[in-house]
């Protein structure tokens, strides 16, 4: 709107003073006698010099809606463009472009695909060779989970044993029975914690296992284990080897965070291959959590953001507290006929 108002004043400025310069040119030094003309002459019941500065007005007016329109479409298109350009498609969409917006578009979704396919060879490469790092990986992760076995399983089962010791001491029947109850949660919820941090003693690799078989059994193997219920949609799609084991990561530590936090009676996984993207999507109806405030998940979350940047895809994580928690992540497909180098 300032930037409108800004146009009409300056318009209007430029054509009251052209009409004025070419008056002088006709009339010379602006005189009563030869400029009364401008206050006698009166056309539509107005002056003439007020018919002068309203039709320049409108010009002006009219000049400034056409250059905002302009500006504001040229700037929706460029940002449509800039949206598109990680797409896996855009090479495609950028022929709507044109001028050196599109050759310095172009240049630059040349260079996010270099850098894309740089990142997926790289990914496949360390999946495949680099048995040392993945040595570390294993004696790190080794590591955490005896920290939170002991922070979190065996102080469950501690509490749980005093409440059991307490209830051989008790001789009222409706308190013992309450303290049963507990006991019962307590033992629950550190069953979930431990089949929680079993998922992350499975194998990093899929051992000859397609992504989708690997997931399929993942699934048959907790629903005989947990309390809630999973529904799945699992299809086949062409993946390289990091991507497939990075997907498969990535989906343990969604579910070990469902597990462990957020008390969910369904969970959904889909994995499915939509306009050329390959979309892992594991959604629950937990407690959720605030992102940007609960350190609870941040581990999880950040193995899940550093996976998702390694294979070169997109990844977003929404969660609503008391609604649940989405994880998704989008992988570019091969189009037919292409393979990784």
């Amino acid at each position: 709107m300032i930037a409108f108002l800004i146009r009409f004043t300056i318009l209007s400025f430029l054509f009251i003073s052209f009409t004025f310069n070419v008056l002088v040119l006709l009339y010379g030094e602006p005189r009563e006698e030869t400029w009364r003309f401008l206050i006698d002459n009166r056309d539509f019941d107005m002056p003439l010099a007020a018919v002068f500065i309203i039709v320049a007005g409108c010009f002006s007016l009219l000049i400034a809606l056409w250059m905002s329109v302009a500006v504001k479409l040229k700037e929706n298109q460029t940002t449509r463009i800039v949206k598109k350009i990680a797409e896996p498609d855009f090479a495609q969409k950028l022929k709507k472009a044109n001028g050196s917006l599109k050759k310095a578009l172009r240049d630059a979704n040349e260079l996010i695909e270099t850098q894309r396919a740089s990142l997926q060879r790289l990914s496949s490469e360390k999946v495949e060779t680099n048995d040392a790092i993945v040595q570390e990986r294993l004696l790190a992760e080794r590591q955490r989970l005896a920290r939170e076995l002991h922070d979190s399983v065996s102080q469950q089962l501690f509490a749980a044993s005093m409440l059991l010791s307490a209830l051989t001491e008790q001789e009222q029947e409706a308190l013992a029975q309450k303290q049963l109850v507990q006991v019962e949660k307590i033992v629950q919820q550190a069953q979930l914690e431990m089949r929680a941090l079993l998922l992350h003693l499975r194998p990093i690799a899929l051992h000859n296992k397609s992504l989708s078989e690997g997931l399929e059994d993942l699934i048959v193997e907790l629903q005989e284990k947990v309390y809630f219920n999973i529904d799945y949609q699992i299809e086949d799609m062409e993946l390289s080897k990091a991507e497939e084991d990075h997907l498969f990561r990535i989906a343990q530590e969604a579910l070990s965070n469902t597990l462990r936090h957020a008390k969910a009676t369904e969970v959904e996984l889909l994995l499915i291959a939509r306009d050329q993207l390959a979309i892992l999507r594991i959604q629950d109806n937990g407690l959720g959590f605030n992102i940007d405030g609960d350190k609870t998940s941040s581990y999880g979350l950040r193995n899940i953001a550093e996976r998702a940047v390694e294979i070169g895809c997109t990844y977003k994580i929404v969660s609503v507290p008391n609604e649940g928690t989405i994880v998704e992540v989008k992988v570019p497909l091969a189009k037919e006929g292409q393979t990784d180098d």
